[in-house]
């Protein structure tokens, strides 16, 4: 099964289409679990109307199962608490996209 910082860095594959970067530079992903073959993702969007979400959310769920396919669940919680903000980000994110 994989670690928590392999599903992390996995999830770097996963870009806001919006945005333009992945959703762990962006401080979208909040925390990974992993427990025996499932995976959970507690992640967040943008905004609640976010038009790219589901398409986020399928891109999560794929990307997660394609690096670990002994992974036989994946389970996605979206969470607005706290809410997501640009302090989230990583430097380098803040840098590209002109929050720093």
């Amino acid at each position: 099964m994989p670690t928590r910082e392999e599903v992390f860095e996995a999830l770097h594959q996963v870009e806001d289409p919006e945005l333009g970067m992945d959703i762990v530079e962006l401080g979208l992903v909040y925390d990974v679990e992993i427990d025996g073959p499932k995976v959970k993702v507690i992640h967040s969007l943008t905004s609640m109307g976010c038009p790219a979400g589901p398409m986020i959310q399928e891109d999560i769920e794929a990307t997660t199962r394609a690096n670990f396919p002994d992974v036989e669940n994946v389970e996605l919680e979206l969470t607005w608490d706290p809410p997501w903000t640009p302090e989230r980000m990583s430097d380098d994110a803040k840098f590209i996209l002109g929050f720093g």
